[in-house]
C-alpha cells in the first residue's frame, strides 16, 4: 500500500476553520496548489465541509478539509455552522485562519479554547498581510503570518503544519505488537459477498500490511480450507485472525491451545476503544421486547442480499435475544446527535473512520449513557466465544 493507496482513515485529517472571508478557501488552495475550494469575495461562498484526498509535502498522505465560516447567518448558517463543529470530531490538525486586518473575535477565540479542551494541535494563521502596514503582533504564541496572495510565509506555514502533525504521531500497531520473532499468523477471509470483485476489506489489507513490515509471516484461506491449512504446519501458527462472520465456524477449527481473535476486534483495539465496546457487548444479553438498537455503519456501500449490516447482524441479535426488537440503520457520514432513544448502538468496526471520528462516536454514546459493541465483539459475544478472542488483547483491555 503506497502513499497514493492510503486509506482516508490512515491520513492526517487537517481541518481549517474561521469566519466568512477571512481567506479560508484561497489559503486552502494556496497550501495544496489546487483549486480545491471555490474562492469569493461574498462572505458565506463556502457552504458545506469540502474534502480533499491528498499528498501534501512535507506532511505526506492528509485529508484537506475547507469548513463554512464559524459567523455564518440565519437557520441555514446555523446548520452550516453545527458540521462546522462536527468536522472538529475528526481533526488531527486544526488551522484558524483569521484576517491579519481585523481584530482576533469571540468567535476565533472559542474555537481556540475548543482545540485546546479537546486536545487538539492547532495553529493561527494572520492571513492577508499584504493589506498590512507594518508588523502584525500575533495573539496566540502558535502562530504565523502569511499572504494567500503573495504566496508570503507559505511553505514555512507547510512546515509548521508537518511539525504539528509529526509531534502528535502516535506508533500503533494493529497485530505485530502481539507476536514475537518466528511467529506465523493465519488469517481467515471469506469471500465477502458485499466487497467488490477482487478486492479485500480495508482490516484485511491493513492487518497484512502491518505484518509484511514487520517481518511476520503469514498465510491466508478461507473458512471451509481452514482445517486444511492448519494441518499442513509443522509447528502451530501463533495467531488466527477470522472475519467475525466466520467466527463461529472458524471457533469450532481453531485447537484451544492455538490463539483466536478478528479482524475487527484488532481495529477496535487500534482505535483505542475496545473496552467500551466490550462493555457494550454486555447489553446484548439485556435486551427486551421493544428494545431499540442503532445498527451503525461508517461507510456506504451498495446493500448485497445477505449484507451483514441490515440482514445477518438484525437475524442474530434476534436470535441471541429471543425478543421482538425495533432496528434503525446508518451508515457514512450520517450518525445521529440525539441517541436518547436507543437501547445500543452496534457499530462496524470504522476502518474507513479515522481515530478521532471513531472516537468521537463512541463518546457520544457514553455520554448519552447508551452502550456500544462493534459487530465483531457482538459477533463473539453471541457465539460465546467473546474471552477466547479477547485473549490475545487481553492487556489492552
Amino acid at each position: 500500500m503506497g502513499l497514493t493507496d492510503t486509506p482516508s482513515s490512515e491520513r492526517v485529517h487537517i481541518g481549517f476553520f474561521g469566519l466568512r472571508n477571512a481567506g479560508k478557501s484561497s489559503l486552502v488552495n494556496k497550501i495544496t496548489g489546487q483549486e480545491l475550494s471555490v474562492v469569493s469575495d461574498v462572505k458565506g461562498t463556502t457552504t458545506d465541509p469540502v474534502r480533499k484526498t491528498m499528498e501534501l509535502l512535507p506532511i505526506g498522505p492528509v485529508v484537506i478539509i475547507d469548513t463554512p465560516g464559524l459567523d455564518d447567518i440565519g437557520e441555514l448558517g446555523q446548520k452550516r455552522i453545527e458540521k462546522t463543529r462536527e468536522i472538529l470530531g475528526l481533526t488531527d490538525i486544526a488551522v484558524l485562519v483569521t484576517d491579519a486586518s481585523s481584530s482576533f473575535t469571540s468567535e476565533e477565540k472559542e474555537l481556540v479554547e475548543l482545540f485546546k479542551s479537546k486536545d487538539i494541535p492547532y495553529v493561527v494563521v494572520y492571513n492577508k498581510s499584504d493589506l498590512i502596514e507594518g508588523d502584525i503582533k500575533p495573539v496566540e504564541g502558535n502562530s504565523i503570518v502569511v499572504s494567500s496572495k503573495t504566496g508570503e510565509n507559505i511553505y514555512e506555514l507547510k512546515e509548521l503544519i508537518g511539525k504539528l502533525a509529526a509531534d502528535s504521531k502516535e506508533e500503533k500497531y494493529l497485530i505485530s505488537d502481539l507476536l514475537h520473532e518466528g511467529d506465523m499468523t493465519v488469517l481467515v477471509i471469506p469471500i465477502d459477498e458485499s466487497a467488490p470483485k477482487g478486492r479485500l476489506i480495508l482490516p484485511q489489507q491493513l492487518v497484512m500490511r502491518d505484518l509484511l513490515d514487520h517481518g511476520f509471516a503469514f498465510a491466508s484461506c478461507r473458512p471451509d480450507e481452514l482445517a486444511d491449512t492448519l494441518s499442513s504446519f509443522k509447528k502451530a501458527p501463533a495467531l488466527v485472525v477470522t472475519d467475525s462472520q466466520a467466527f463461529a465456524e472458524v471457533s469450532k477449527i481453531v485447537p484451544n491451545d492455538v490463539a483466536l481473535t478478528s479482524f475487527s476486534i484488532l481495529m477496535a483495539r487500534y482505535k483505542g476503544e475496545l473496552t467500551r465496546l466490550v462493555e457494550g457487548a454486555n447489553k446484548l444479553s439485556e435486551l427486551k421486547d421493544g428494545s431499540r438498537v442503532l445498527i451503525s455503519e461508517g461507510c456506504t456501500h451498495h446493500r448485497q442480499c445477505n449484507d451483514i449490516g441490515t440482514v445477518k447482524l438484525p437475524k442474530l441479535i434476534r436470535k441471541f435475544t429471543g425478543r421482538e426488537i425495533e432496528l434503525d440503520f446508518t451508515s457514512g457520514r450520517e450518525f445521529p446527535t440525539d441517541l436518547s432513544s436507543y437501547d445500543l448502538i452496534v457499530h462496524c468496526g470504522g476502518c474507513m473512520l479515522n481515530d478521532k471520528e471513531m472516537q468521537r462516536r463512541v463518546r457520544v454514546a457514553v455520554e448519552a449513557g447508551v452502550p456500544i459493541v462493534n459487530y465483531g465483539v457482538a459477533i463473539a459475544k453471541m457465539n460465546g466465544i467473546l474471552d477466547r478472542s479477547l485473549e490475545p488483547v487481553r492487556k489492552s483491555l
